[in-house]
């Protein structure tokens, strides 16, 4: 990929020299380390948003399902768990 653009930021000096020194220690330039761990951030963040939509969309389609009365209240749902942990708790001791 060709390099078409320069990043100049200003961070503590103690923090710079730490970070070349351990740069130097891994046989990598600066300028690489840096890069990638901003593509890394770029995925992280695309997957982050990718992620929160998928949820916004799962959490309209149940509400969704609720408006339509195809849904169960919460306290539907534990007295049937419930009765299925006793079900089965009671199957383990046969």
């Amino acid at each position: 990929m060709q390099k078409e653009a320069v990043f100049t930021m200003k961070l503590e000096s103690e923090l710079r020299e730490d970070f070349m020194a351990e740069a130097a220690a891994v046989h990598r330039s600066a300028s690489q380390i840096v890069r990638e761990m901003m593509r890394e951030f770029v995925v992280k963040q695309q997957e982050a948003r990718e992620y929160d939509e998928f949820l916004r969309l799962k959490v309209e389609a149940a509400r969704q399902s609720m408006k339509a009365g195809k849904g169960s209240s919460s306290d539907d749902v534990e007295a049937r768990f419930a009765a299925r942990r006793a079900e089965l708790a009671n199957a383990g001791k046969k």
